[in-house]
């Protein structure tokens, strides 16, 4: 159960992040007993692994939060972070080995760690990309870097909590989601009603009544 949550917080994480929970889980398990890695995913805590992931989360940092840029970003992010996010869980449940990926590969094992980490991945990333754009505009650009930064941190805080008190994976998830949901509908209504206040009802005048 906890392997379970582990994964399913990683992956959620992901979402937000496609290279703090792949650094995270690389790190705590190369200096760390928090988090043991299976043979199929030692890969994860290589020095060169960890070189390249940190290089890449410089980028995914600066970029995310450049207005315009960052939409562009969640474009290309549209498949790294669901693939990090089946990497992450299916490490961080330790469900997926190496004699697994074998049998996965001629059809007598499970991808279900991997498939679902991505579809949770998937789900976060498309909250956070529906939302980028609206708030961009709504805040002339100005609102992005903010939120961005705030993505960051939850991304960094999910992903400890995962991995060091998985159990409250079960409180922070469904925050983290109803609180996307609630800003998505103030932003829309926002919109709305900003639509409805520019629209002046045509009169006719004087001479033409």
């Amino acid at each position: 159960m906890l392997e379970l949550l582990t994964g399913t917080g990683l992956a959620s994480a992901a979402g937000l992040n496609a290279y703090i929970p792949l650094l995270a889980v690389g790190l705590i398990a190369r200096y760390t007993d928090l988090l043991t890695l299976g043979p199929g995913w030692q890969w994860m805590e290589h020095p060169a692994s960890l070189g390249v992931l940190g290089v890449l989360l410089v980028l995914e940092l600066v970029a995310d939060k450049i207005p315009v840029v960052d939409s562009v970003n969640d474009i290309v992010q549209t498949f790294v972070r669901p693939t990090s996010g089946g990497l992450t869980f299916g490490a961080g449940a330790a469900a997926v080995d190496s004699a697994d990926l074998t049998a996965a590969s001629t059809g007598d094992g499970s991808w279900w760690p991997i498939a679902g980490g991505v579809v949770i991945a998937l789900v976060f990333h498309t909250l956070k990309s529906l939302a980028r754009p609206l708030l961009n505009t709504l805040t002339l650009g100005a609102g992005g870097p903010v939120i961005s930064a705030i993505e960051d941190i939850g991304s960094a805080v999910m992903s400890l909590l995962a991995i060091i008190v998985p159990i409250l994976v079960l409180v922070v998830l469904p925050l983290t989601v109803a609180g996307a949901v609630v800003l998505w509908r103030r932003r829309r209504r926002g919109r709305a009603d900003g639509t409805r206040a520019g629209t002046v009802p045509d009169t006719p005048a004087d001479g033409e009544r």
